[in-house]
């Protein structure tokens, strides 16, 4: 196969990469590129952010989210995590993507991992999942692209993908680490990531010196529009989010206050209040005025500057509040 290089370790950038390679790029060939994320949680085009990742905990550790072009589940990324993507011409998906899945497993078994293919199309070894895949088709084109996990710290996967208020518990976490494995732990002529991505990508080349085809700086300047304009934005990563329904309840300084929302392309819809707390306002007028706020603390605590929150909760702050709506739980 042809290949192309991607060095980027930016999430936002290497999605705009995947959407311009997939719908703009000029080649009749199959190609393929290895890549990685910096600290990152991927998820799928059809998921709702709020529901589906722990953004406390993404927020408190720098990680990154975003939203990619094709659908399933949300996925942890690291720099210990390979990416794969292969996208060409298309006539039949369901020939074609089983071809390119078993071109990377193939890949793998040259290595000297024993892999298999699910019925999922996951890829195993031993029956513990090392790459899952995702795919989109765009007019005649095809663009299937996964992970391989080399070293992925798979406590930060784990919390990362636990929504707070349903965490899963010890055994829960238990189960978690025996389903998953890492590829290291079968390729030790390699010590670095670094190591199988070059082998990987010498292997799916078949080691022509003349495979690598390039992107011109025009192409470049492309994909940092679309990156800028599209996958760097609050609209697509969260604004995409489906409608969902949240619910939490916490004691502050003027009791027990329930706060419950809908949350509909990453805004507050139909917030009310409940509990036995005490307030001088009714607490309708404070959910009034955040009525269509973004989700998230820096836009609630926008919506609620100016208004004297402790006359609708007695003796209760701004940040107190914006702390009750980031530990939502699912409804």
């Amino acid at each position: 196969m042809k290949y192309l290089r991607n060095s980027s370790t930016d999430p936002h950038y290497n999605m705009s990469f995947d959407e311009f390679c997939l719908e703009r790029f000029p080649s009749d060939d199959t190609v393929f590129y290895l890549w990685r994320n910096s600290p990152s949680v991927i998820i799928g085009r059809n998921q709702n952010a709020y529901a589906e990742v722990n953004l406390p905990y993404l927020e408190a550790h720098g990680i990154r989210l975003a939203r990619r072009v094709t659908g399933g589940g949300a996925v942890y990324h690291d720099l210990q995590n390979l990416n794969y993507t292969i996208v060409g011409r298309s006539r039949d998906l369901e020939r074609d993507c089983p071809e390119y899945l078993h071109l990377m497993l193939d890949a793998l078994r040259a290595l000297g991992v024993p892999a298999e293919l699910t019925g999922r199309n996951d890829i195993v070894v031993e029956g513990r999942k090392v790459s899952g895949y995702a795919k989109r088709v765009y007019k005649d084109r095809l663009m299937v692209h996964g992970t391989l996990m080399y070293d992925v710290d798979i406590a930060s996967l784990t919390e990362a993908l636990s929504v707070p208020g349903s965490k899963l518990d010890a055994a829960g976490i238990a189960s978690v680490r025996s389903r998953v494995a890492n590829l290291r732990d079968y390729l030790p002529q390699f010590s670095r990531v670094e190591e199988m991505q070059a082998a990987l990508e010498r292997t799916l080349s078949r080691d022509y010196a003349d495979s690598q085809v390039f992107l011109s700086s025009e192409d470049e300047t492309e994909i940092q529009e679309i990156c800028r304009t599209k996958f760097s934005t609050w609209e697509w990563n969260f604004g995409l989010s489906p409608k969902a329904g949240f619910t939490h309840a916490a004691k502050l300084p003027c009791g027990t206050v329930e706060v419950s929302c809908s949350i509909v392309r990453g805004k507050i819809r139909g917030l009310s209040f409940g509990g036995d707390f005490i307030g001088s306002l009714p607490a309708e007028g404070l959910a009034a005025a955040l009525d269509g706020c973004r989700f998230d603390r820096a836009s609630i605590l926008e919506a609620l500057r100016g208004l004297c929150v402790s006359n609708y909760f007695d003796n209760t702050s701004s940040d107190q509040l914006a702390d009750l709506f980031l530990a939502f739980d699912r409804r």
